[in-house]
């Protein structure tokens, strides 16, 4: 199944509360589970005022009618092609 990296620009996104953040969780959750076990959503990085997400999607279609139904923000959505890490280096 397809990886892929969404980015959302969301002001101030490093300064929302805990609680923000789990509403921001609940509300994505609650669409994914409409939308059935295709759409996978794996982790997100909050960073000053951007939202990274790492989901898995049968297609990015998928990708943005969750992002459409849960009114969040898909400013850029990429395929993800390779995974690289430290260990890559060693052959």
């Amino acid at each position: 199944m397809p990886k892929y990296v969404i980015e959302r620009e969301i002001a101030n996104a490093g300064k929302l509360s805990p609680q923000e953040l789990q509403a921001i969780s609940q509300k994505s959750c609650g669409v994914l589970r409409k939308l059935g076990p295709e759409v996978q959503w794996l982790e997100s990085f909050v960073t000053d005022n951007k939202i990274y997400c790492i989901y898995i999607a049968p297609n990015e279609a998928m990708v943005r009618e969750h992002a459409n139904q849960g009114g969040f923000p898909a400013n850029s959505i990429s395929a993800v092609r390779s995974v690289i890490g430290p260990t890559t280096a060693e052959g």
